[in-house]
């Protein structure tokens, strides 16, 4: 008996990526996925001229779309050198690799993906010409003015829960036509693939609805919230204590750490991170505790209990996780080593 495997990668697109896929067909009980071949030159990853690259498995789960026995396949993509080398576009070998490092420290991750739902040019839900009413009823918002697309995003929770995808909730934002889901808690690596496969699925279900999901970190200029992807981090040391918290976010805005880590988080900063709309400048830092507007969040009930986990506000909803998780556990980690 034959099952599909859909094949899931990152292309190397700028200055964001793509996601891609195809489907391969294997035998029904098959656990060890093969490697697979495909034309880099089509996905911006490798020349005509030379154009083959690698698609490595790395993480595989139920195909929630086609059902069945078939399988989601998510690889990372390496060169033909018979080596497996990482492609230079290839975010998830340096992730597990500060991973592996500093293992010891438990490192966990929940992020929080932002999404907004286009449709014939804008947002779902808004009229044809102007504005709809301002924001302030959407966030959490629940009744048919006030909400836009709920239907697409019952279906990709369901997905996601289907799929074995860590996924531990859901809401609608602040702007119309903008959702969010949070996967998590899990370590660096884990989290950063179960992200890029509800991202893929997300993708996929609003086809069926003739809907595009896109992760601009600024979908709309002027008075309306951009799009991030608010990153959740701890340590045990962190889950366990008060001074380690302070310690990665003092870490976290030390010395070329700011520069460092914006250029990693996603395209859009400047037009998202102004200071209004729940945000702290791009060229500033600042932690707080149950401060929306800081560069760094500590919740207030992690105030509260002298122990959990601190909240990056920074990255920007179309940040790569492999990135984002790299260099926050980097980070915090060798500070708190």
């Amino acid at each position: 008996m034959a099952i599909r495997a859909e094949y899931i990668w990152i292309d190397g697109t700028k200055p964001l990526p793509y996601v891609r896929s195809k489907t391969k067909i294997i035998d029904a009980g098959t656990t060890e996925f093969p490697i697979w071949g495909f034309d880099g030159s089509s996905t911006n990853q490798a020349p005509g001229d030379n154009s083959d690259c690698v698609l490595r498995p790395v993480f595989s789960c139920p195909d929630p779309i086609r059902g069945g026995d078939d399988v989601l396949v998510l690889a990372d993509v390496c060169l033909p050198d018979g080596n497996l080398t990482p492609h230079p576009t290839n975010t998830r070998a340096a992730c597990v690799e500060t991973y592996e490092k500093y293992a010891d420290q438990e490192p966990w991750f929940g992020i929080e993906q932002e999404y907004t739902f286009f449709q014939e040019n804008r947002p779902l839900g808004w009229p044809i010409e102007g504005y709809p009413a301002p924001q302030g009823p959407y966030y959490c918002g629940v009744g048919a003015i006030e909400i836009a697309g709920r239907d697409i995003v019952e279906d990709h929770t369901q997905a996601c829960i289907d799929a074995e995808l860590n996924i531990s909730g859901t809401n609608a934002e602040v702007m119309l036509g903008q959702w969010e889901f949070q996967i998590g808690p899990e370590d660096p690596v884990s989290v950063s693939d179960h992200l890029w496969v509800a991202r893929y699925l997300l993708y996929r279900i609003a086809e069926n609805y003739r809907v595009d999901a896109t992760l601009s970190a600024k979908p709309i200029k002027g008075d309306w919230n951009g799009a991030g992807a608010h990153t959740n981090f701890s340590t045990r040391a962190m889950r366990e204590g008060y001074d380690p918290i302070i310690a990665a976010c003092e870490a976290l805005g030390a010395e070329g750490k700011i520069e460092e880590h914006l250029a990693g988080y996603g395209l859009g900063s400047e037009e998202r991170l102004t200071g209004l709309h729940e945000t702290q400048r791009y060229d500033a830092y600042n932690y707080a505790v149950s401060d929306r507007g800081a560069s760094v969040r500590i919740p207030w009930q992690v105030h509260l209990e002298g122990r959990g986990y601190i909240e990056d506000r920074r990255p920007n909803a179309n940040m790569d996780p492999y990135v984002v998780t790299q260099l926050i556990t980097n980070t915090c980690c060798e500070a708190l080593a």
